[in-house]
């Protein structure tokens, strides 16, 4: 039952994923995903802490 059982279970599941994605409206992952990692990008980008320019002990002549 080893490799016809695993054999058998892969088979079933690829005709499955076939006919779904030929019979309904699946939407494409690549596509949301990339527009999620845009929308984070612009609202990360939004509500960032503005940069503050610090002067090191070596600028200030500490040293």
């Amino acid at each position: 039952m080893g490799l016809m059982g695993s054999t058998f279970s892969i088979m079933v599941g690829i005709l499955c994923g076939v006919y779904i994605a030929q019979n309904y409206n699946i939407p494409n992952i690549r596509k949301l995903a990339n527009s999620g990692f845009t929308m984070a990008k612009h609202v990360e980008e939004t509500y960032r802490k503005p940069k503050t320019k610090t002067k090191t002990e070596d600028e200030e002549g500490l040293n």
